[in-house]
């Protein structure tokens, strides 16, 4: 099994978080990461860190896929942590922006796990199903989810298309690794433009392969899986209710 797929793809396996609906583990993603918003003490934390940590062993995953995954999400997180570090170095703020990283870290590799084990056309069709209720609203929701799928498919291709980039400039004698300081921020701003022409020129032929078969707005299609809910993912839910229990009451 390859270690080095891109953000958020999906990587097969033969896993009970693999084998569940993709609406349990939609509906797990949301109630997590609402329970992480209200976190307020440690036997909280301890209970959502637990509860998280399971989820990663059970899909049967490499680890350092997710460590890949939460690479990007902390060193941004770590900023305000280093301010306080250098400038207050009170034992109140460093605390309060530890507990803030461990808050928005959780929910990110929850939702990696989801990312990780669920294929975007079953995560669709999962959110499509979730949200059929507002269709009466007239909200387009089959379009919706078709957006949905598609953002989280174009993840791993807009950094593999960012790994092509950096090795045709590499080839030229431009090695983003070997600059520093304000150099390097300057090449790495270079490379927004063709990043951005290839994401669109690939979004525009997308847009026309979907006309060009006739998709519409999705309404009406049918599906060849049908999703359907069995014991494990009763078990999952009963598991869910008791872990946000702890994780509110703690």
């Amino acid at each position: 099994m390859s270690t080095t797929t891109a953000w958020g793809q999906y990587v097969h396996s033969n896993s009970v978080i693999h084998r569940l609906d993709p609406r349990t583990k939609l509906l797990s993603v949301v109630v997590f990461t609402l329970c992480c918003m209200q976190l307020r003490s440690p036997c909280g934390y301890l209970a959502a860190a637990v509860l998280a940590g399971s989820s990663i062993r059970l899909s049967r995953l490499p680890l350092r896929l997710y460590l890949s995954g939460l690479r990007p999400v902390l060193l941004f997180l770590l900023l305000p942590l280093c301010y306080h570090l250098l400038f207050n170095r009170s034992q109140g703020g460093i605390m309060t922006e530890i507990f803030n990283l461990w808050r928005i870290l959780l929910p990110v590799a929850f939702a990696l796990v989801l990312t990780r084990t669920t294929k975007p056309l079953d995560l669709a069709k999962g959110l499509e199903v979730m949200c059929k209720p507002l269709a009466r609203l007239g909200i387009p929701v089959e379009a919706f989810a078709l957006m949905a799928m598609l953002a989280v498919r174009f993840i791993p291709t807009i950094s593999q298309e960012l790994d092509r980039i950096l090795m045709a400039q590499k080839a030229r004698g431009c090695e983003i690794g070997s600059l520093r300081g304000c150099q390097r921020i300057q090449a790495c701003l270079r490379l927004i433009i063709p990043l951005l022409a290839t994401t669109i020129g690939r979004a525009e032929q997308l847009a026309m392969t979907i006309e060009a078969r006739a998709y519409g707005d999705g309404r009406g299609r049918t599906s060849f899986r049908v999703l359907h809910f069995s014991r494990m993912d009763a078990a999952a839910g009963g598991i869910m209710l008791v872990y946000t229990l702890l994780i509110l009451s703690g």
